[in-house]
């Protein structure tokens, strides 16, 4: 896959990044920031966990689509679904409606069945699902879930085979899953939908609980670590959508915003990049 020399794309913030922060101020923040786009958590990443969901034609989501307006800033994910063993896919067609009707491109799910053929199923049924409401799913592995791996997901998008299924790239969690940004390259085109910024120290968490913990509380603005940011961005096709993820508890909301958006552009400026 030939690599994108300048990459001239808007730059999301992932949720993550500040999920205590609900969905109007969280637009807000981040367009003060100088962030193009948002994710929103809309669906819970673990049982029990933090989200915000909202109805079409809720109260809750005109509030933020005047908010989005106001800012002038664009939904671009919207997560998260664990596709688990029981999953059903049809009940997240109002999840999917919802999405749509805030002008998101694509929802994030992950592999978390080890019966591969039920999880390429449920995979099928999302992709297809999210089709008519102009929502692509990606599919973003982590080493701690059954689809772990970049080649594990990359076999699992060859398994399913549905055009509306890809796959999304965190840089964190290629490093600590073994894969390298020259593995991105080799990605038959249309197959990346997205990828997921930060940076990370050089060690190596030694097990699943500690990989974890630094995904969800311990990342390191872009930049700051030893991750090969500039040999992804180069190895990424130039329609791959850019996100930063880089929850920092340490810093309040507004702080942690800006220290994310100043971290990314120091990066593309030193690579050519320009985000629109």
């Amino acid at each position: 896959m030939k690599a994108a020399p300048l990459l001239a794309r808007p730059l999301a913030v992932a949720h993550l990044t500040a999920l205590d922060v609900a969905p109007v101020p969280w637009v807000r923040l981040a367009a003060r920031a100088g962030f193009d786009a948002v994710g929103l958590r809309m669906h819970p990443a673990v049982p029990g966990g933090v989200a915000y969901p909202m109805a079409s034609g809720s109260a809750a989501l005109h509030e933020l689509r005047d908010a989005l307006a106001g800012e002038g800033i664009a939904v671009h994910d919207v997560e998260f679904i664990p596709v688990v063993p029981a999953l059903d896919p049809a009940s997240f067609a109002p999840l999917f409606e919802a999405a749509a009707s805030l002008g998101a491109r694509c929802v994030n799910v992950s592999g978390d069945d080890p019966d591969e053929g039920r999880l390429a199923a449920n995979l099928a049924a999302l992709a297809e699902l999210g089709r008519p409401f102009g929502l692509r799913i990606d599919l973003e592995f982590m080493r701690w879930r059954h689809v772990g791996s970049l080649v594990q997901a990359r076999e699992m998008i060859a398994r399913v085979g549905h055009p509306n299924l890809a796959v999304l790239v965190d840089a964190l969690h290629l490093s600590r899953s073994g894969g390298t940004p020259e593995d991105i390259a080799t990605m038959p085109p249309g197959w990346i939908g997205s990828a997921q910024l930060c940076d990370a120290r050089a060690a190596l968490p030694a097990s699943d609980d500690d990989a974890i913990r630094e995904a969800r509380t311990d990342r390191l603005p872009p930049g700051d670590g030893a991750l090969p940011l500039d040999a992804l961005l180069r190895a990424l096709p130039a329609d791959v959508a850019l996100s930063v993820e880089m929850p920092y508890p340490s810093l309040p909301a507004d702080a942690r915003l800006a220290l994310a958006y100043g971290a990314a552009r120091r990066v593309f400026d030193g690579l050519g990049v320009v985000s629109v």
